[in-house]
């Protein structure tokens, strides 16, 4: 099995930073991308930054210039750090591992348990 562990969200002022982290562990050979989505409350969950296994990045637009993903490989842990927070950021961000090849299994995709970020104006 294969779990993702979510930590470093919380409540911020505007114009504040967070990092996130995002932890997989388990019998984990390769992780293909890793990456960071979010839901608002009343709204559908969208793709906020994901990192291939070889460093390419995307990024949705509204978080272009404020959010960097990165990833360190050797310890299949990607971060999210969030930088210049508007309350519009506010959401439960969700870590996601996708096509990970399980040792002696098969390729999965993963999610996190979510962490939440609320960001006060």
């Amino acid at each position: 099995q294969v779990q993702l562990v979510e930590s470093g969200g919380g409540l911020v002022q505007a114009g504040g930073s967070l990092r996130l982290s995002c932890a997989a562990s388990g019998s984990i050979f390769r992780i293909n991308s890793m990456g960071w989505y979010r839901q608002a409350p009343g709204k559908q969950r969208e793709l906020v930054a994901r990192i291939t296994s070889g460093g390419s990045t995307n990024y949705a637009d509204s978080v272009k210039g404020r959010f960097t993903i990165s990833r360190d490989n050797a310890k299949n842990t990607v971060y999210l750090q969030m930088n210049s927070l508007k309350p519009e950021d506010t959401a439960v961000y969700y870590c996601n591992a996708d096509r990970v090849v399980v040792i002696r299994d098969g390729v999965y995709d993963y999610w996190g348990q979510g962490t939440q970020v609320t960001v006060s104006s």
